[in-house]
């Protein structure tokens, strides 16, 4: 694919890749809120939302890297989900 037409790619990538992961930013609100409320009443925090969180910053860092042109590799939903970037700590 030439420059052009994978600049011009990246516009309709960014737009909607953009619109999913900003929807999915509203889930992830909600998660990171039931996670400080576990987290102040049983004293210990729910690992699966943490690593569920953890997923939507990982796909929001692939898109900024894609857009910047730093990488050629396009974010989801044009390909699968990425592993996480960093580990859950306790």
């Amino acid at each position: 694919m030439t420059e052009r037409l994978e600049t011009l790619m990246r516009i309709v990538v960014g737009i909607v890749t953009g619109i999913i992961l900003y929807f999915w930013g509203y889930l992830i609100i909600v998660l990171l809120i039931a996670n400080f409320i576990y987290t102040i009443f049983s004293g210990k925090r729910l690992k699966e939302l943490a690593d569920l969180c953890e997923i939507w910053n990982t796909q929001s860092y692939v898109l900024k890297r894609y857009l910047i042109f730093e990488s050629n590799k396009r974010p989801f939903p044009f390909r699968s989900l990425e592993k996480s970037i960093s580990r859950f700590e306790k």
